[in-house]
């Protein structure tokens, strides 16, 4: 009877294990979707990609996917708004247009 005991232990410890290591290959990709990154798929991809790997590239997938926040993007910009950037960029083109005007102008003359 202790046989079947130990045989049921070893069983369910063997499938906790097998499913407890999916689950934590797949931390990353729920990180991923939670923000909304835009590369989830990807993530979700090498993640099993990661699974028969053992697990080589599971650190840089949790870093890729907490990389990227919806909020503020991968976190590069400046803290300009998009409005901010295009404004910027309107005046350097009027300034750039006027600039060539007058260029054209001197050599009409």
């Amino acid at each position: 009877m202790l046989d079947y005991v130990a045989l049921g232990i070893l069983i369910f410890v063997g499938i906790t294990i097998f499913y407890g290591i999916i689950v934590i290959h797949d931390i990353p990709y729920e990180i991923a979707k939670h923000r909304n990154h835009p590369q989830q798929d990807a993530i979700h991809v090498a993640g099993w990609i990661s699974l028969f790997t053992l697990h080589v590239l599971w650190p840089f997938l949790w870093i890729w996917a907490t990389l990227y926040r919806e909020d503020r993007g991968w976190g590069f910009n400046d803290g300009k708004s998009l409005k901010d950037h295009e404004s910027a960029l309107q005046k350097k083109v009027d300034n750039l247009e006027a600039r060539l005007a007058v260029l054209e102008k001197g050599e009409a003359e």
